[in-house]
């Protein structure tokens, strides 16, 4: 008989980091080749069971206990049957919750940026903030429990600005337009946290 294996929990808040210091440690050790870091992105996701590492990025975050999910009675928001708003809407609607929070992180990236809007609007105004105080906004206001990937993701899209060395981060002065505007309209009727 088989001993059974204990399963060993490695949770990573960051997966490129962690790629990164890998690879040099990898370099570090004496390994005659060492691979790019996209390419040991993608084996890392692969090890866990993914096609490469967009598509882990892409899947929904599991549930954990200790997750803000868990502890909140907030619903997905539900959009009555015959409205008449844009599908781009209706779409981004989908991935929040009554609270207002990102409940997954989109795979469609035109329905990451408007999405990115929600998250944008709860950050404070005209205030300089540090990569912690960022991660503590972002935190309460999604349920994947991935900061530093919306963060960056806040940082590509130009709706927040950073140092070069991440010491310090502020929110872009922008104007939604459009659809985005429409959207955050709606987001903000239909959620109990009517942000910052």
């Amino acid at each position: 008989m088989k001993a059974s294996r204990e399963l060993v929990p490695l949770h990573v808040a960051d997966l490129s980091l962690f790629s990164k210091r890998l690879r040099k440690l990898l370099a570090d050790s004496g390994a005659t080749t060492v691979p790019s870091h996209v390419v040991l992105l993608n084996l890392l996701a692969k090890s866990a069971g993914h096609s490469n590492y967009q598509a882990l990025r892409a899947a929904p975050a599991p549930a954990t206990p200790q997750a803000p999910a868990a502890a909140s009675s907030a619903k997905p928001i539900a959009i009555a049957r015959g409205s008449v708003l844009p599908d781009a809407t209706r779409k981004t609607l989908g991935h929040f919750d009554t609270d207002g929070r990102l409940v997954r992180w989109p795979t469609k990236y035109a329905v990451q940026q408007r999405a990115l809007w929600a998250l944008w609007a709860r950050l404070p105004a005209r205030r300089v903030l540090t990569e912690r105080e960022v991660n503590e906004y972002l935190t309460d206001h999604h349920a994947f429990g991935d900061p530093a990937t919306l963060r960056r993701e806040l940082v590509n899209a130009k709706l927040l600005w950073r140092t070069q060395d991440c010491s310090a981060y502020r929110k872009e002065p922008r104007r939604p337009v459009g659809e985005v505007r429409e959207f955050l309209t709606v987001l903000f009727e239909h959620t109990s946290n009517k942000g910052v």
